[in-house]
């Protein structure tokens, strides 16, 4: 089975935010590896478990074919050993890139498996975000998606445009490609704007 266009662009992101996040941790190889593999497939592989699906990489090689190519090119291109203000943009687009993809690969499964809304959007944010969540936790991080801009917002957008589309017949290669870049302008704007929902405060003690 081959990868989706979507699949491929997920999973190359994701691998490259892995990477970033194990350089700024300064793991080791076999760490930064992990990091970078578990970002990329973590999603993925919670998705399958929920619908009771033999997850792709167990049978087909092409996604580790794709991690492993995007971490040479990242070896190659030393990102390791840029500026970490440099390294932190490229976070931010490699991961944004990574949500909006997978939201959408995620739906996709939905959608094939004829779920109702619910599942099509709770399978996309679970593609997306899954595989940031298990890298943040392995490195002892906060996930984005508990306290940061629209990040999982973003991913409930796009899969729920991509249910309306499917719904009223209408999805073509130019409306996928509508919800990409227009979840991406979203994260990225929500991130630079430092946008962000509403968060639960504790009152300030007055006694």
């Amino acid at each position: 089975m081959q990868m989706d266009w979507f699949a491929v662009v997920g999973t190359v992101a994701f691998t490259f935010s892995g990477y970033l996040v194990g350089v700024r941790k300064h793991l080791d190889v076999l760490g930064v590896v992990i990091v970078s593999l578990l970002s990329a497939i973590g999603g993925g592989l919670i998705r399958d478990a929920l619908v009771s699906r033999m997850p792709l990489v167990f049978h087909d090689t092409e996604p580790l074919i794709v991690i492993t190519a995007t971490l040479i090119v990242a070896w190659v291109m030393r990102l390791h050993q840029r500026e970490s203000g440099l390294i932190a943009r490229l976070f931010i687009v490699a991961d944004s890139i990574g949500l909006v993809a997978f939201s959408l690969t995620g739906a996709m499964v939905g959608l094939s498996l004829g779920l109702n809304a619910f599942g099509v959007v709770m399978l996309s944010f679970v593609t997306a975000v899954g595989g940031g969540m298990v890298r943040d936790m392995m490195v002892n991080e906060i996930p984005f998606i508990l306290n940061q801009d629209f990040y999982g917002t973003v991913a409930i957008l796009v899969a729920g445009g991509l249910y309306l589309l499917d719904h009223f017949g209408t999805v073509t290669a130019l409306g996928l490609q509508a919800l990409f870049w227009g979840g991406l302008a979203l994260r990225l704007l929500a991130h630079w704007k430092e946008l962000a929902l509403p968060r639960i405060v504790k009152p300030a003690n007055t006694e």
